[in-house]
């Protein structure tokens, strides 16, 4: 169970004074390897980026040749000050990465090392501005999205998790968290058998899906209506992209406070991790590569989704 470390991360990011630092510093305390801190500024403030590797049995870090699987808390901001005061909403993406930080390095420092290498990502921002947005606001962030994928988005990752709230609509109606289908290189593919094995067994519910539009898996800033930006990823990386949907039974804005579940987070921190020591193993799959390649074969390359395309 994750429970401490969802614990005990929230109550380190519920700071108005919280900084890449200071979650260095704990999961240092956790027995992680120094993470490195990025401090980013934007026309709307700065935002400190937090990236640590934890190291596998087989990682590429050690030589092997297990995969790396890349887990990326996504948000806009922790806090929406001082227009809001608290831990907003749109914060569970970074809550769940820093916990998966978290436990992973306490598993490693314990011996309990995973195959493959594990790259988490996230930002830190305790007053990030909002933005309007249907049917509920949503938080705006410091720093664009080209900024965030450069920092987030690890270039040796062989599948990555994206970590979204994604609360702020009315097609994922449970209180949880739901997958996306696999997304690679603009082709929006079916929901992976393996990754809905590990969804249910962590939950013990059937698994929920997050619906996606094309529009939702191109860059932002090109006119179209995007869910949120918990795919964004997948417009800077070749390697497949699943999103995990932190979600509720009714719309709830991203710069709500008050509105964490942190039940929901623990199943997703689980859920990161279990996916973690089956990919790494190479016993679970994001897509099937031949059936990829068919469809590129069939109907050409789908790339022109992961840029803005025509002006």
């Amino acid at each position: 169970m994750s429970w401490r470390h969802v614990i005990d991360a929230y109550e380190l990011l519920d700071d108005p004074a919280v900084t890449g630092d200071a979650v260095a510093k704990y999961l240092v305390d956790c027995g992680a390897s120094t993470p490195a801190v990025h401090t980013v500024r934007g026309d709307k403030g700065s935002t400190d980026f937090v990236r640590l590797t934890i190291p596998g049995r087989r990682g590429r870090s050690a030589g092997g040749d297990a995969p790396t699987l890349g887990v990326i808390g996504r948000l806009g901001g922790l806090g929406a000050r001082p227009e809001q005061i608290g831990f907003v909403s749109d914060g569970d993406g970074a809550l769940t990465a820093v916990a998966v930080a978290a436990k992973l390095s306490a598993m490693h420092a314990r011996g309990d090392v995973l195959d493959g290498d594990v790259v988490v990502a996230t930002h830190i921002c305790p007053d990030a501005p909002t933005r309007p947005h249907d049917p509920v606001p949503f938080m705006d962030s410091p720093v664009d999205l080209a900024a965030m994928n450069e920092h987030e988005v690890d270039p040796g990752a062989d599948a990555v998790l994206s970590v979204d709230t994604t609360k702020g609509n009315r097609i994922v109606n449970v209180n949880g968290f739901a997958i996306s289908p696999t997304v690679k290189q603009g082709w929006i593919l079916r929901v992976s058998e393996d990754l809905l094995a590990v969804q249910q067994r962590v939950t013990g519910s059937l698994p929920a899906v997050l619906p996606l539009a094309m529009a939702d898996i191109t860059p932002y800033g090109n006119g179209a209506y995007h869910v949120n930006s918990i795919l964004q990823p997948t417009t800077s990386t070749a390697a497949p992209v699943v999103g995990v949907a932190i979600t509720t039974e009714t719309p709830v804005a991203g710069s709500a406070t008050g509105a964490t579940q942190l039940s929901s987070v623990e199943s997703a921190v689980r859920f990161c991790i279990e996916v973690a020591k089956d990919f790494g193993r190479g016993v679970l799959r994001f897509h099937d590569q031949a059936e990829f390649d068919h469809l590129v074969h069939r109907y050409g390359p789908m790339t022109a989704l992961q840029t803005q395309g025509n002006a």
